[in-house]
């Protein structure tokens, strides 16, 4: 009998709620706090980027939110997602672990980025809101939330950071053919935009500052925009949780359960929507399951950031949270992995390693893309840098795996395809790339200019 590579779902299978975390979790969360007064927010202070249903999403502590039908009608285009058994490359490594792999890279767009794009673009259009705005890195928010955005009509800015802009064009193409405007931060458009060109007209701008951006569009047009913002915040994270609800079941059809499991992280949406599910049940039920965040050592969020409330964004615009943060001013390097270069993490995710409840680990861009080529030459799948990540410290569980006799279970989040990064790969192959660690007085200097908080 032929062992089985895939297991598939039925879209009858398709699950109909989110998981919220905030539920279960043995950490309150912290609260959110107006960049203005240091106070809590309200919801009319978030109401001005946010539709209203979303900031409910956002505060809510209960378990399930159900999944609009809407929503689950778009999402049939793809998902249910595959979950592969990597045995080829199991084969490789000469590893008696067993690797599984969430297959993301199926979406339109490419990524698991639509999973939220859909669901914010919905309730925008329910809400009545005119156009949306929003950031990206490497583009794979900026092309999913066009993808969402052109679903339900609504017309869409994206502000993507110029680095990546002039590095992957071909993300740039494929937002545009979604049908929504894209432009290089920082940008002529915003006040903010301006202010940094005049500081740096060579600027390879960050996540931060292609937030201030969007954020000061939205907020300056009287209501008429709202702002999008694909990774961080706790709405954005429970709707990747159809990953994790998904690939639960698929791990029960194969028959196992993980002893590991892993993902990239940038803002923390892919890995959260992956492993907040099972992390339910080491909470619930006493799983002894191990949960590894990784991340790039030139944006060293986790492993050397400083876990206090920060800023969301570079301008002071955006709501603070507590966070691991490199502080808002970060400019990162132009590591080719643009969708890990956000200076803060998702609050809960950031509570959850500070809880010990969660490991994290940082990787360097060379033996990343190492990764990421044995994968593509045994599985056949090329992955994008920033899921190279995961795949890199999956490879490393398995050969830990081999070099202690055991057999171990591995599962990540295949969080995109890399079909539009051949860019990144004709450099690691041209000796282009080189490793970077980001300089600790950078950090310091960054903290000190953290909000004065006094809770």
């Amino acid at each position: 009998m032929t062992e089985q590579t895939r297991f598939i779902l039925n879209e009858t299978d398709l699950p109909k709620y989110w998981y919220n975390l905030n539920a279960d979790n043995p950490i309150p969360p912290a609260p959110i706090l107006n960049p203005q007064t240091m106070e809590p927010v309200t919801p009319d202070f978030l109401s001005v980027l946010f539709p209203m249903e979303l900031i409910m999403q956002e505060i809510t502590t209960d378990r399930y939110i159900e999944i609009p039908e809407a929503v689950r009608d778009v999402y049939k285009l793809w998902r249910p997602t595959p979950l592969l058994r990597a045995r080829r490359l199991e084969l490789a490594l000469d590893t008696p672990a067993h690797i599984y792999y969430k297959h993301e890279g199926v979406s339109p767009p490419g990524s698991h980025k639509p999973n939220t794009a859909v669901a914010q673009a919905y309730y925008n259009k329910i809400s009545g809101t005119e156009a949306m705005t929003t950031e990206t890195g490497a583009g794979q928010w900026g092309s999913a939330l066009s993808f969402g955005c052109n679903i339900f009509e609504i017309p869409l800015e994206v502000y993507m950071v110029k680095v990546s802009y002039t590095q992957k064009p071909y993300r740039r193409i494929m937002i545009e053919t979604y049908g929504a405007d894209v432009y290089a931060s920082p940008s002529d458009r915003t006040n903010f935009g301006r202010s940094i060109l005049a500081q740096d007209p060579d600027t390879p701008g960050s996540l931060g500052i292609a937030i201030s951006e969007a954020v000061e569009v939205a907020a300056t047009s009287e209501g008429k925009k709202k702002y999008s913002l694909g990774s961080v915040l706790n709405h954005v994270l429970m709707h990747q949780t159809v990953v994790g609800e998904e690939a639960l079941k698929q791990m029960d059809l194969a028959g196992e359960y993980p002893d590991v499991v892993i993902g990239c992280v940038g803002g923390g949406s892919n890995y959260a929507g992956l492993a907040y599910p099972f992390m339910r049940y080491k909470f619930t039920e006493g799983k002894n399951t191990r949960f590894v965040a990784v991340e790039p050592t030139a944006c060293p969020t986790l492993t050397r950031g400083t876990y206090t409330f920060d800023y969301g964004d570079t301008a002071k615009m955006a709501p603070i949270v507590k966070m691991h943060t490199l502080g808002h001013s970060f400019i990162p390097a132009p590591i080719h992995a643009g969708g890990l270069r956000l200076h803060g993490m998702a609050p809960s995710l950031s509570a959850l390693v500070d809880g010990g409840y969660m490991e994290a680990v940082a990787v360097h861009q060379l033996t990343t893309f190492e990764a990421a080529v044995q994968f593509a030459r045994a599985e056949g799948i090329i992955p994008a840098p920033e899921t190279a990540h995961a795949i890199r410290v999956a490879i490393d569980e398995a050969l830990d795996a081999k070099e202690k006799g055991e057999e171990r279970i591995i599962l990540f989040n295949m969080s995109g395809h890399g079909h539009f990064d051949m860019t990144a790969y004709l450099h690691y192959y041209s000796g282009n790339l080189e490793d970077y660690e980001y300089p600790q007085a950078a950090i310091e200097a960054a903290m000190a200019d953290l909000p004065q908080v006094s809770l």
